[in-house]
């Protein structure tokens, strides 16, 4: 079984869990919850990827931090959303290989859909090609963010970035499931995203999907993503030198 098979079946796995409603639900900070069910798809997730002979860093687990070849799981993101049943929640799962990413996997179980890419081989949604938007124009772009768990703290910082873009693209979303924004840019149903203080799980997979489908996915500012750097920007690459504009003075302003 390929790589991609098993993070399909992985995925395909913690979606059917997904299905569920969460019996207990925990705080791991003031405003970021946990549930059995997050538990439930990181061990089912894991005991899949197993055989493979990789590690897993998974945001639940822990796990490989300072490797360069492992996979990087998020078994459900939008974990708020999935609480609170708004239907904006999904997993996903990546592989690095020698410090690249190859291979990207995102369930979304509302939508019963499963986003893949693989380096060099493009990007699909059950199968079907996707691919990026061709809108060149911000004014015409649909573009969407999230606010990280600093939010209340932060509050008017992330504003900034909200307000920036209510002023100069066509319209605003915030879902609150980074994986599936990525995924969204990849299907052409976004035009671009950003968002801070992620984690290497939330990003991974996505990130690949996104440049696998034609698009981009880089840091806020001149330099590739990192994915330890907490923030991205992802495109469908034909706005996001001007994304970067709108973003770049707010940066340097607070820094």
């Amino acid at each position: 079984m390929t790589f991609l098979r098993v993070a399909e079946t992985a995925a395909r796995a913690a979606m059917e869990i997904q299905q569920r409603r969460p019996a207990e639900v925990h705080h791991k900070g003031r405003i970021d919850l946990v549930t059995e069910i997050d538990m439930a798809c990181e061990e089912t997730i894991r005991a899949i990827l197993e055989p493979t002979g990789l590690p897993v860093l998974g945001e639940e687990g822990g796990g490989a931090t300072d490797v360069d070849s492992r996979w990087i799981v998020d078994p459900l993101d939008g974990t708020t959303n999935f609480v609170h049943g708004f239907p904006s929640y999904g997993c996903s799962i990546a592989l690095q290989l020698e410090g690249q990413l190859m291979v990207g996997v995102i369930g979304d179980p509302i939508r019963d859909r499963l986003y893949t890419g693989v380096r060099g081989e493009g990007a699909r949604c059950n199968d079907q090609p996707i691919q990026v938007t061709d809108c060149t124009d911000l004014e015409k772009a649909l573009v969407a963010s999230g606010f990280a768990y600093d939010r209340r703290e932060n509050a008017d910082f992330y504003l900034a970035f909200v307000k920036a873009f209510l002023e100069r693209a066509q319209g605003f979303r915030r879902a609150g499931a980074a994986a599936l924004d990525l995924a969204l840019v990849a299907c052409g149903q976004l035009d671009g995203f950003w968002e801070f203080n992620l984690s290497p799980w939330d990003v991974a997979a996505g990130a690949l999907i996104v440049q696998e489908a034609g698009g981009l996915a880089t840091d806020m500012l001149e330099a590739p993503l990192g994915l330890d750097s907490g923030r991205i920007l992802a495109t469908n690459g034909r706005i996001h030198d001007v994304m970067r504009e709108v973003i770049s003075p707010l940066l340097q302003s607070r820094s």
